[in-house]
């Protein structure tokens, strides 16, 4: 099973090139999801990451996480946004390497990815991969991505102030995607990547 790191920070189409991963039969599995699924109700991290940012967040009857307003708080400094990375990353290295190493060389796929958004806090997990790939875009063409999406331009800062940057991600990186043009321009250079490594084309 070829292993694959699929990294990008906010709005850089990082989830654009993991839709044509899947589309051409890749096994994705997403730390973004992952992390959506810690803070489910009655999860050990959910309540770790509601002590330290306050109880109100959860709702009184449901349990359930107000996660736009936790993004709120824990991106608002710093010191906020490295503790719930310190909460929730012991839990996500854990599940990524169970992945990595368990699952994937099991499974029916001709390669499987992981979707990073923060490639740093998993650079020792990068032994158990073949390739690291990268999506890289303007930073203002991020930035109005992101407000398309409903982020205000503060909250885009606040969250890139917290990921790695493109130089950090390029020099990890095997193979960069630019995605700084249209649809169409991306798709080729995801194209030219799958004919390379597994001689197979996108379907159209």
């Amino acid at each position: 099973m070829y292993k694959v790191i699929l990294a990008g920070g906010m709005a850089s189409g990082k989830s654009t090139v993991s839709k044509m991963f899947e589309a051409a039969g890749g096994l994705r599995f997403d730390l973004d999801e992952v992390s959506r699924k810690l803070l489910r109700p009655g999860c050990e991290c959910t309540y770790r990451v509601a002590e330290a940012f306050g109880k109100d967040l959860l709702d009184p009857d449901t349990n359930e996480i107000n996660r736009r307003e936790l993004g709120r708080r824990a991106f608002a400094t710093s010191e906020s946004a490295e503790l719930l990375e310190d909460l929730e990353m012991p839990f996500i290295r854990e599940y990524m390497r169970q992945f990595l190493t368990k699952e994937a060389p099991v499974a029916d796929a001709r390669f499987c990815f992981v979707e990073v958004p923060l490639l740093d806090r998993v650079e020792d997990l990068l032994e158990l991969v073949d390739e690291v790939v990268v999506v890289v875009a303007p930073l203002e063409l991020r930035a109005k991505r992101a407000e398309q999406r409903g982020s205000s331009r503060q909250e885009f800062e606040q969250r890139i102030a917290h990921q790695p940057t493109d130089k950090y991600l390029r020099d990890q990186a095997d193979t960069v995607f630019v995605n700084s043009g249209g649809l169409d321009e991306l798709k080729a250079q995801v194209e030219l990547w799958l004919n390379a490594r597994f001689n197979q084309h996108l379907e159209q």
